[in-house]
């Protein structure tokens, strides 16, 4: 059996090892906070070795932020792959919010909130942290004008963006101790109302396929 034939299942077998323990990473923060989610109880929970957790990732904070890179960039390509499905119309810019919503209360937001707040007093975290979550936000914005089908050229429109990331955010951390449902869906109509407003460009009578008032995608 050559080397190469070797390689291969030992690397196949290296991506499982890490995805389980990204997995469990997740898990552990959503379910027992950071405080609780160590190394040992990780790697419990993946079914892997210690020896083997420590291979891929020596620290907790490396194991914990490379847990929610992960998982961000899945999220990221299922957002992408729901989009695709919706239609063209008034109503896609209705239903992009909803999608975006929806990532902002699930369990990814809630793990990386912990590591949010944990990271405040735990230096070695914010220094793995603060650059991970300076990438995700640029992502997450190209993301959203991607889904939109916006032009960032014109005035107004990068702004109205993160605007609705950063009330998606707020409106997560609101729902965090309580079900706060059924004001979230009414704040969040009169946003897609204001924001259909911001982004339908001035500069000319609405298209034929009656769109008016929509983004494009």
């Amino acid at each position: 059996m050559s080397v190469a034939s070797i390689r291969v299942p030992q690397q196949e077998r290296s991506r499982a090892t890490q995805a389980r323990l990204l997995a469990a990473t997740v898990e552990c923060l959503v379910e027992r906070g950071w405080s609780g989610t160590t190394t040992t109880v990780v790697a419990a929970r993946a079914g892997v070795s210690r020896g083997a957790q420590l291979h891929h990732y020596p620290t907790k904070a490396a194991l914990v932020t490379a847990a929610v890179a992960h998982l961000t960039e899945r999220r990221a390509a299922e957002l992408r792959t729901e989009a695709a499905a919706l239609p063209a119309g008034p109503r896609r810019l209705d239903r992009v919010v909803d999608l975006l919503a929806a990532a902002f209360t699930g369990p990814l937001f809630v793990a990386a909130l912990e590591l949010w707040v944990a990271a405040r007093t735990d230096a070695e975290l914010r220094d793995a942290l603060v650059p991970l979550e300076a990438r995700v936000g640029r992502e997450m914005h190209r993301l959203t004008v991607e889904l939109l089908g916006v032009d960032e050229r014109r005035p107004g429109v990068r702004e109205a963006v993160q605007s609705t990331l950063d009330l998606l955010r707020g409106l997560g951390v609101a729902n965090l101790l309580s079900d706060d449902s059924a004001r979230r869906t009414a704040l969040l109509q009169s946003w897609k109302r204001q924001l259909t407003a911001l982004l339908t460009p001035d500069d000319g009578p609405p298209d034929a396929g009656g769109a008016s008032g929509s983004a494009r995608p």
